[in-house]
C-alpha cells in the first residue's frame, strides 16, 4: 500500500490496480461475510475493523478499498448484534459493485 496516498483510485491515466495483500485479503472476507463491522473513535475519522485482533491496524487497508471504490464505509448502519465496545462511532463496511467485480477477477486469475 506504499503508493495509496498519491493513488487517485486508478481512475485515472494508469487503469491499473495493484492491491496489496491485506486489501485482498479484506477483499476475500467480505466474500464470505457480505457486512463487516467497523466504528471510528470520536477523535479521529480513521475507520476501524473490529473483526482483527489489532483493529487499528485496519484503518489504512478500509481507506484505501474506499478511495479505489472498492468498499463503501457507512457509519449510518452499525450491524445489530456486534459489540462495537467503547468506540462512539459505529457502522459498517461492504463490498461496491466495483469491488464485486474485482473479487470476481482475483478468483478468475487464482490470486491467493
Amino acid at each position: 500500500m506504499s503508493g495509496c496516498e498519491a493513488c487517485e483510485g486508478c481512475c485515472g491515466g494508469c487503469g491499473a490496480l495493484v492491491l496489496a495483500p491485506a486489501e485482498v485479503e479484506m477483499l476475500k472476507m467480505l466474500a464470505q461475510i457480505p457486512f463487516l463491522p467497523v466504528a471510528r473513535r470520536a477523535d479521529s475519522p480513521a475507520p476501524i475493523y473490529l473483526g482483527e485482533e489489532e483493529p487499528e491496524e485496519s484503518s489504512l487497508v478500509l481507506e484505501c478499498l474506499e478511495k479505489r471504490g472498492l468498499i463503501s464505509i457507512d457509519f449510518d448502519q452499525p450491524l445489530s448484534g456486534f459489540a462495537y465496545g467503547d468506540y462512539p462511532v459505529r457502522g459498517s463496511f461492504a463490498l461496491t459493485a466495483r469491488g464485486q467485480q474485482v473479487l470476481e477477477l482475483l478468483e478468475i486469475q487464482g490470486a491467493d
